[in-house]
């Protein structure tokens, strides 16, 4: 298992009317998360391109349980619980600065060959990255 905390704090113009977080501005926030966590282990967007891999994601769900409001301190437990074949499923925990759950959400991608457009295995260099990481937590 895999496990990353990203820290943030909302900007005004992500919060609505209500004084909270605009729902559809979770998306982005776990997506950010997801990628400074790959980014920590030297997995970077921009290596996905250069080896022609798109990263769709083919699912996302999320369940609200309380709102998060503007320039609060927000942290997202961003999680890996298997190593990755063909998709990569990511668990996502959204606390505020109280340690309140906010929500949590879950999101799949695929490795995707961006000519064919086909899913393709976990490459090699993301394989040999977190190989290592899922091993010592077997030790």
């Amino acid at each position: 298992m895999i496990t990353d905390i990203f820290k943030f704090r909302p900007r005004y113009g992500e919060v609505d009317q209500m004084g909270y977080v605009y729902h559809a501005n979770y998306v982005s926030y776990c997506h950010q998360a997801r990628t400074e966590m790959l980014r920590k282990f030297g997995i970077y967007e921009s290596e996905f391109e250069k080896n022609q891999i798109l990263l769709p994601v083919i699912s996302f769900d999320i369940k609200y349980k309380k709102p998060a409001h503007f320039d609060e301190l927000i942290s997202i437990k961003t999680t890996i619980k298997e190593m990755p074949q063909v998709r990569v499923n990511f668990e996502f925990e959204i606390k505020n600065e109280h340690n309140t759950l906010l929500s949590r959400a879950k999101s799949t991608v695929v490795f995707v060959d961006s000519q064919s457009r086909l899913p393709i295995a976990v490459p090699k260099f993301v394989l040999e990255t977190l190989e290592p990481e899922f091993k010592s937590e077997c030790l």
